[in-house]
């Protein structure tokens, strides 16, 4: 090879792979982000029998063959959404169950958030879709998920005296979830607050 040829070899840093596939995750979850956002106020507007894939592309700024890239269907949009929603639920109350300090008030907290939870999930007119969307997988696992939490801080609470010991922090966390699963045809949070007192009455110790 001639002196006048002169080969280039050009060198990337490690770095640029990784910043490539980081923007690429990053916009995909804006994406999603966006389509779980428009399908929610597409239902919640018009109701989920009204509600179409065109719709939500269109509402969300991409085309209709992108969103069926992500979904298949409105169902599995908002199956996805909830499954979001619901996962936001439990570390709120995790966060509350792990916080420092007196284990009897952690419960009171745990119990009110999620009599809290239980009061504005329910609203008129979203009964089919409340339906659609409890009958998922994610569901009774998160399910399973609370009543492990509940039990977690009703053992505590047990040790440190505040609660009842003749029945076991197993049954009580369903007792609680049964409960405060009431907080949901209340008409105020003013109610719901009085149902989280009758339900805290019922672990105390008996004397």
């Amino acid at each position: 090879m001639g002196s006048g040829c002169h080969t280039s070899i050009v060198t990337y840093p490690a770095w640029v792979p990784k910043l490539w596939n980081e923007t690429i995750e990053a916009h995909r979850h804006a994406v999603r982000e966006a389509i779980l956002k428009s399908a929610w106020v597409l239902v919640t507007e018009h109701g989920l029998m009204s509600v179409t894939m065109t719709q939500i592309a269109e509402k969300s700024g991409i085309g209709r063959a992108t969103l069926y890239k992500y979904f298949p269907d409105v169902e599995a949009i908002l199956a996805a959404h909830h499954e979001r929603h619901v996962a936001g639920h439990l570390e709120r109350l995790t966060e509350l169950r792990d916080r420092p300090g007196d284990a009897g008030e952690r419960l009171k907290e745990v119990l009110g958030q999620y009599a809290l939870i239980c009061h504005h999930r329910t609203r008129p007119g979203t009964e089919e879709l409340a339906a659609l969307l409890h009958r998922g997988e994610h569901v009774a696992h998160a399910q399973q998920q609370l009543l492990g939490l509940f039990r977690d801080v009703l053992t505590e609470a047990l040790v440190a005296g505040d609660i009842r010991d003749d029945v076991t922090p197993d049954e009580l966390a369903g007792y609680c979830l049964h409960a405060l699963s009431a907080a949901g045809n209340l008409p105020s949070e003013t109610a719901v607050r009085r149902l989280v007192t009758v339900t805290l009455a019922g672990l105390r110790p008996q004397h």
